[in-house]
């Protein structure tokens, strides 16, 4: 956890350790033909990951004094949709990956068709926790993040953004066209998370402005920082193989603006999203933080 700040790294410690406490309960594995879905379901949940999602949705939610259980369960569903993106974007008819979060993907550690279905399977349960009256007792708090979570996932977010993703194999994009992309695949949920959290806060729309451009702003810094890594990264590390995107001739922030150029635009964006939470006091330095560590990082 390269220059985590010490409260960072204890957030991270603590957000870990509970969605895969919550994923343990959530995919306990049952005594009839299904067990080697929820095997493959909880090899790509639990353990490792950087759980920023989580993270993000409970530093936010805790700016406003939101209950500790809806934030983790808030957070379960986020984790869930992006677990089960990581399984579909892992497949062989995507990005043929061998290896993420440092062990065999689930199509290599099971196969294609149990992958597909853990995918299938995480993403409806995505809906069925952030749905459940335990997640928030009130209904249009509920209906607010279950319509806000279905936004970021689909066609106008993190699934849209990978049918671009798809697309840059063949063809050739600019920035503007790259920027959207990333927005979409990458962005989207983060952006999802950080608004989950205001939700739950029960922040009015005109309230969430800075939260909605400190979240753009780290999505698209974290993106940076992806392709920085993809870069200059160590493979153990990272737990994936790295320079896929080169090799497939796919445009990044980084073959478009060069690495001085992208590194300058990640530490402006990071200065940019702390520059959001200036209504904030010390009850944001966590979210301060979390910007600061996008850059930082070493996986």
């Amino acid at each position: 956890m390269a220059h985590a700040s010490l409260a960072l790294q204890a957030a991270l410690n603590q957000v870990s350790a509970e969605m895969d406490r919550q994923f343990d309960l959530l995919l306990e594995v049952p005594s009839d033909p299904r067990q080697g879905l929820y095997k493959a379901m909880r090899h790509a949940a639990i353990g490792g990951g950087k759980r920023l999602r989580p993270l993000l949705v409970s530093a936010t939610a805790q700016l406003f004094g939101v209950d500790r259980t809806c934030i983790a369960r808030t957070a379960l569903a986020l984790e869930c949709i992006h677990v089960y993106s990581l399984i579909h974007d892992d497949l062989p008819a995507m990005d043929d990956d061998d290896l993420r979060r440092g062990k065999p993907t689930v199509h290599k550690a099971f196969d294609e068709a149990t992958a597909i279905l853990a995918g299938d399977c995480l993403h409806a349960l995505a809906f069925e926790v952030i749905a459940d009256e335990r997640t928030h007792p009130d209904p249009f708090v509920r209906i607010e993040l279950t319509g806000t979570l279905a936004v970021a996932a689909g066609p106008a977010g993190m699934a849209g953004g990978q049918m671009m993703d798809l697309e840059a194999e063949k063809s050739s994009f600019d920035l503007a066209t790259v920027t959207r992309l990333q927005a979409m695949k990458t962005g989207a949920l983060i952006s999802c998370a950080v608004e989950s959290g205001a939700i739950l806060g029960r922040v009015p729309q005109e309230g969430r402005t800075g939260l909605r451009g400190y979240a753009r702003d780290v999505g698209l810094a974290f993106q940076i920082a992806d392709d920085i890594l993809d870069a200059e990264g160590d493979e153990a590390l990272v737990g994936k193989k790295l320079q896929k995107d080169g090799e497939a001739g796919k445009e990044t922030f980084l073959s478009l603006l060069g690495m001085d150029r992208a590194k300058e635009q990640a530490r402006m964006l990071v200065d940019q999203a702390i520059t959001h939470l200036k209504p904030y006091g010390a009850e944001a330095d966590l979210l301060r933080d979390i910007a600061r560590y996008t850059l930082e990082r070493d996986r």
